[in-house]
């Protein structure tokens, strides 16, 4: 039986568990392909992504994030992305291990996602599960997998990106040296409760964006300090982020990008299935504007 969005918002945890298994078993299932194409069109929620290098803090800052949110009554959505058992392929975090949440609060969801042979930070169904979430949630949260240098493909999931820096690792340096300084919408400074390590790789990290050529209609990125224990700075990130929505929401900014990562990501799944060649092949490809990627990926009938 073909489940509705309808359906899948008023089913509570259960049905969006379900949903997302069945997209993962079959995701050119026709009836999955309708779905997706009706979340797809009915966008609903803010998508913030948290990418950085491994023990930055990014599992125990969304942990300070949804407790802020539910303070404000907004519905959370999280998509974990974990390292790969290379003996089962699935997730090796689990989302009790990882994020400790209220089972019995509906306005909780936690998914984790193993990223396999995906080098970008997201798993391969990373896209089409935070489809499903937009559409049911006020905020899904997107942590990758945590792999340096190779992060960037949150950009294509994600309509905030927020990288995380920990003081006194080197990784203002690092943010310097890997080209990331271009991807993110907010910086935060993990562990502010580190005194002087953490202003100094805000400094850090405030000269890194001062000599980027910067668009005089972009969105300033913002550099905040926080620490997920004490909660100090996480109020001002929550609000810096929906900002940023708000910027994004002016002009159509939003709806054009969502399209770009939409087209984006059908390319990259041709790609997968089909190689290059078979990108090629398919000649110029686009999406008209408000259109689904998923359909066109499906096998048609008949």
């Amino acid at each position: 039986m073909a489940l509705t969005l309808d359906q899948l918002k008023s089913g509570g945890k259960v049905q969006m568990a379900q949903a997302l298994a069945r997209m993962e078993a079959a995701p050119d299932d026709l009836a999955m392909v309708a779905l997706l194409d009706e979340a797809f069109a009915r966008p609903f929620g803010q998508v913030i992504g948290l990418t950085g290098p491994p023990g930055v803090g990014k599992s125990t800052l969304i942990g300070a994030l949804i407790r802020d949110y539910r303070l404000r009554g907004k519905a959370i959505g999280v998509i974990a992305v974990d390292p790969s058992s290379r003996r089962s392929g699935g997730a090796l975090l689990g989302d009790r291990t990882r994020l400790r949440t209220d089972p019995e609060d509906n306005g909780i969801f936690v998914r984790s996602m193993a990223a396999r042979d995906q080098l970008g930070g997201l798993a391969e169904m990373t896209y089409a599960a935070m489809i499903l979430m937009r559409a049911v949630f006020d905020i899904v949260l997107v942590e990758t997998v945590g792999v340096g240098q190779s992060e960037t493909d949150i950009a294509m999931a994600a309509d905030t990106v927020v990288f995380c820096v920990q003081p006194g690792s080197g990784d203002s340096l690092q943010f310097m040296k890997a080209g990331i300084v271009e991807i993110p919408d907010i910086v935060v400074v993990t562990k502010g409760d580190m005194g002087k390590a953490a202003t100094r790789a805000k400094t850090d990290v405030k000269g890194a964006l001062s000599l980027a050529l910067t668009d005089p209609e972009a969105w300033p990125i913002a550099v905040l300090t926080v620490s997920a224990t004490s909660g100090e700075g996480i109020a001002r990130l929550i609000d810096s982020a929906a900002d940023h929505f708000a910027w994004l929401q002016a002009n159509a900014r939003l709806d054009i990008q969502r399209h770009n990562q939409a087209e984006a990501w059908l390319k990259q799944a041709i790609k997968e299935r089909y190689g290059r060649e078979g990108l090629k092949r398919l000649g110029a490809l686009s999406l008209s504007p408000g259109t689904s990627p998923f359909g066109k990926l499906a096998p048609q009938e008949g």
